[in-house]
């Protein structure tokens, strides 16, 4: 986390939280979405205003992190945002450094990957020390010669299922107003 939003947060202690404004897609895009926006339909039928300002996302991804709960939000400043998430907390790159595997998230981290999983609709989900991540639908060919070489060995999994084993939110709201308790 940034030292500026850490001494943010030690100054305004307790600014309330941010719900709904926020969104990332499978593909590692992150999405404002307004009240109009919210009102119009739900992330991901409904997505927002993509953000494209490079030092912006670089500020998201250096203060991207997950609460107790496994709601994954961006710490702005002493304010918390909340992120809607289309399928998983990261999105993975797959590259090939000649015959080295490197698996990356949409943050720039690097990641050591544990194990691999395959929803229903064939898109193919790694877990790593950093957490769970859904394959970028780019890098497919290069995931495919990872698993043809023994690398990962996926196991099936409906998409249902993935948040609650591997501990993290689709949609974070409010505890008031928390689907579910």
């Amino acid at each position: 986390m940034d030292e500026i939003v850490k001494a943010a947060l030690k100054k305004w202690p307790s600014v309330p939280h941010c719900y709904g404004w926020l969104a990332l897609d499978a593909r590692g895009q992150w999405f404002m979405r307004d009240e109009r926006i919210q009102r119009a339909g739900p992330f991901p039928r409904v997505k927002g205003s993509l953000i494209r300002h490079d030092r912006l996302l670089e500020f998201i991804h250096r203060n991207y992190e997950c609460d107790a709960q496994g709601c994954w939000f961006f710490q702005n400043g002493p304010q918390r945002v909340y992120v809607e998430l289309e399928a998983a907390p990261l999105v993975w790159r797959v590259l090939w450094r000649g015959d080295a595997l490197c698996v990356q998230a949409h943050t720039g981290e690097e990641a050591a990957v544990r194990d691999a999983w395959l929803d229903q609709h064939g898109r193919l989900f790694l877990r790593s020390d950093r957490g769970l991540g859904i394959v970028h639908s780019q890098d497919m060919l290069d995931a495919a010669r990872a698993i043809e070489q023994g690398a990962w060995l996926p196991q099936p999994l409906p998409f249902e299922a993935m948040p609650g084993r591997f501990g993290y939110v689709l949609e974070p709201l409010p505890a008031a107003t928390a689907r579910g308790g």
